[in-house]
């Protein structure tokens, strides 16, 4: 039988107090490329990471969330967590926890029923539930405390304390370079006209090349103009992108574009594709009109 991988295997499991976060803790690792199961009843969690090791590395991130909707099964969460360690499988557990304060107050304005206590009081069912999970408290590896964080708060907390030491907490930045003619990207989170720069279409011998192509940049850099321009745009990236991380974007797709998406919006795109990556962002750069300007040749 083939041997497990069982140290390649991050193991997370997400438990708590309903109502103090456990959603936003599994999404915040979702969103930093995590496998992520909701529910999952712990008699099934070595199955889970077994699995998971057999995956070949395509699963080496895992993030379970564990609580008292499981019923029954809910009990044998401390018995599986031994298990796992037994086996040699890395695993940490994380806790969240929050006054009866605010869990009553974000009970009642989702208008849900605890589950300890579905037709009494939910001071009632928090209480009950503090007491069945206090085993859990004390082993967990990381213990946080919502009360007085945002949901984007909380994102932030988990994703540095799971993602921050392997560089998964960077952002993803999709850089999109396109033509106005023909309108600009849906899902583009920042957009800059290049237009006022020396359009590279008016030089006969440019005219059938892109961006791309080092003649092109050579003109659309060869000017002052874009000089200035690209220091300051390049400044002014370096300086908000950290902020966009910050409220927990974890894509953004920056637009840039010229008339028709061949010379001048692609040389930019390039160039801000190079420098984010220096800054050890993830980078993918796409010139999405280059195609459809070479077919109708018109101006770009």
């Amino acid at each position: 039988m083939e041997e497990l991988d069982k140290k390649g295997i991050e193991l997370i499991v997400i438990t708590g107090l309903s109502g103090a976060g456990r959603t936003q803790a599994m999404q915040s690792l979702e969103d930093r490329g995590f496998f992520c199961v909701d529910n999952l009843p712990p008699t099934f969690l070595v199955k889970f990471a077994e699995l998971c090791a057999q995956s070949r590395g395509k699963v080496t991130k895992a993030a379970i969330v564990c609580d008292l909707r499981g019923g029954e099964f809910f009990s044998s969460l401390s018995e599986a967590l031994d298990n796992l360690e037994k086996e040699g499988f890395n695993i940490e557990v994380l806790f969240l926890d929050a006054s009866d304060e605010t869990l009553i107050r974000r009970y009642k304005e989702s208008r849900r029923r605890h589950p300890l206590s579905p037709h009494g009081r939910v001071l009632d069912g928090i209480q009950a539930e503090r007491q069945q999970l206090e085993e859990l408290r004390i082993r967990a590896d990381y213990i946080i405390d919502t009360t007085e964080l945002s949901s984007q708060e909380l994102r932030s907390q988990v994703s540095e304390l799971f993602c921050k030491a392997q560089g998964l907490d960077q952002m993803a930045v999709s850089v999109v370079s396109f033509g106005f003619k023909y309108g600009s990207p849906m899902d583009a989170d920042l957009v800059m006209d290049v237009r006022f720069l020396p359009n590279p279409f008016y030089v006969e011998a440019l005219r059938p090349l892109t961006g791309e192509h080092t003649l092109v940049q050579d003109y659309v850099f060869g000017n002052s103009i874009a000089q200035e321009f690209m220091k300051k745009y390049l400044d002014l990236l370096e300086y908000i992108l950290p902020f966009y991380i910050e409220e927990g974007k974890n894509h953004l797709v920056i637009g840039i574009g010229c008339t028709g998406g061949q010379h001048r919006s692609v040389a930019i795109a390039e160039r801000v594709g190079q420098f984010l990556q220096e800054h050890n962002y993830g980078i993918s750069v796409k010139h999405r009109d280059v195609a459809k300007n070479r077919k109708v040749g018109t101006a770009r």
